[in-house]
C-alpha cells in the first residue's frame, strides 16, 4: 500500500514541501531509506544527512528545512509526526476473533465474541475478555481477570487472579502481572509469608515491556495509571502507584508502597527506595538510586560516570579519605576561628 505526501501530511499535521503527490511506502533511516521510503529528522546530531539522504521524503521541524535536497514534510514535532506516520503504514495486524481448539476456556469465564484466543491459552472461572481483546499463545489468564476492549496480550503472559486491565493495553511477552509481592515477617529469626490480598489495577491506553513484573497489593491495590508506558525488565513492588504517563525505562526497580506522580521520566537502570513519594514531573536519569522522597518537579541525577580504570581506582581511594580530609578541615577552621 502506499500513501502520497498530501495524506501523510494531513494525518501528521504538516505542511509539504516538494511535491505531494509523491508515493510513500514505508519508513527508513536517513542513511538508508530508499526513494520509496520516508524518514524524519528528531535530533541535529544528524542533520549532515539530510543533504545526502535517499529518502523520498523526510519529516523535519520547522527551520531545518533548507537544508535538504528531497520532499518534506514541516511539523512541530518530528519525532511525535513520525510515530503517528508510522503507526498509519505499519498498522498491528488484527487478530482474528475466535478461540484456538487448544486453548482451554472455563465455562463460567466470559469471552466476547470478537475477542481473539490464541492456541495453549487457559482462561480461568470468572474471567472477563471484553469485545477486541487479543491473547497470545501460551497466556494464563487466571481467576476473575479484568481485560477491556482492544486490548493485546501478547505469548506467554501471566495476568493472576483478579487484575484488571483497562481499554486498549498492550501487553508483551513474558509480563507477570499480579504474582505475590515481596511480603515476608520475622518471626524468632525464621521468615514467614504474609499473604498479598490486594490487587493490580492497570489503566487504559497502557502499554507493558515484555519480562515486566508487577506485584500484587499486600492489602490495597498496586495501581498503575492512564497511559504510562514500561518498558522491557522493569519490577514494580506491592501497592506501588504510578500516576498518569509517566515512562520509566528498561530495567528500573521499584520498591513496595512508593508513590510515583504524573508525568514523570525515569531513567534506564533508576533504583527506587520503597515508602517513598515521587512528585508529579519528575525526571530521573538513568542509574539513579532514589532513597528518599522527592516534592517538587524536576531533573534529578546520581550515579558516577565512567572513567578509565587506572583513574576509577584513585577515584575510589579518594573517597575512601573523605572521612579523614573532612575532620582536618573541620579541625583548621576551629582553629581558624580561634
Amino acid at each position: 500500500m502506499s500513501w502520497t505526501l498530501a495524506e501523510i501530511a494531513q494525518h501528521v499535521n504538516g505542511q509539504v514541501v516538494g511535491d505531494p503527490e509523491y508515493l510513500i511506502r514505508g519508513v527508513g533511516t536517513l542513511t538508508h531509506a530508499g526513494p520509496e521510503q520516508i524518514s524524519f529528522l528528531a535530533n541535529n546530531k544528524y542533520k549532515k544527512y539530510l543533504a545526502t539522504t535517499g529518502a523520498g521524503a523526510v519529516i523535519v521541524a520547522a527551520g531545518t528545512e533548507t537544508d535538504a535536497a528531497t520532499n518534506l514534510i514541516v511539523v512541530d514535532d518530528a519525532y511525535v509526526a513520525y510515530a503517528r506516520a508510522a503507526t498509519m503504514m505499519h498498522p498491528l495486524p488484527k487478530a482474528e476473533a475466535g478461540i484456538h481448539p487448544s486453548a482451554w476456556v472455563h465455562p463460567e469465564a466470559h469471552v466476547a465474541e470478537t475477542a481473539s484466543i490464541a492456541a495453549q491459552v487457559t482462561i480461568e472461572r470468572g474471567a472477563v475478555i471484553a469485545e477486541d481483546v487479543a491473547i497470545g499463545p501460551g497466556s494464563v489468564i487466571e481467576a476473575d481477570v479484568k481485560i477491556g476492549r482492544n486490548s493485546i496480550i501478547k505469548a506467554n503472559v501471566t495476568l493472576c487472579r483478579e487484575v484488571q486491565i483497562g481499554e486498549r493495553v498492550v501487553i508483551h511477552p513474558g509480563v507477570v502481572i499480579g504474582a505475590d509481592g515481596f511480603g515476608i515477617a520475622n518471626d524468632q529469626g525464621r521468615w514467614i509469608k504474609v499473604p498479598q490480598v490486594g490487587r493490580v489495577i492497570i489503566g487504559d491506553d497502557v502499554e507493558i515491556g515484555a519480562n515486566t513484573t508487577i506485584d500484587r497489593g499486600a492489602i490495597d491495590d498496586t495501581v498503575i495509571g492512564q497511559g504510562v508506558k514500561l518498558d522491557n525488565q522493569i519490577q514494580i513492588g506491592h501497592n506501588v502507584t504510578i500516576g498518569d504517563h509517566t515512562v520509566i525505562a528498561g530495567c528500573v526497580g521499584i520498591a513496595g508502597s512508593t508513590h510515583i506522580g504524573s508525568y514523570c521520566a525515569i531513567g534506564g537502570g533508576t533504583g527506587i527506595a520503597g515508602h517513598i513519594e515521587i512528585a508529579d514531573g519528575v525526571q530521573l536519569t538513568g542509574m539513579s538510586m532514589v532513597t528518599k522522597s522527592i516534592s517538587e518537579a524536576g531533573v534529578y541525577s546520581s550515579g558516577i560516570p565512567i572513567e578509565p580504570a587506572r583513574q576509577w581506582h584513585k577515584n575510589v581511594i579518594r573517597y575512601r579519605q573523605m572521612d579523614k580530609l573532612f575532620e582536618r578541615v573541620t579541625l583548621l577552621e576551629k582553629r581558624l576561628k580561634d
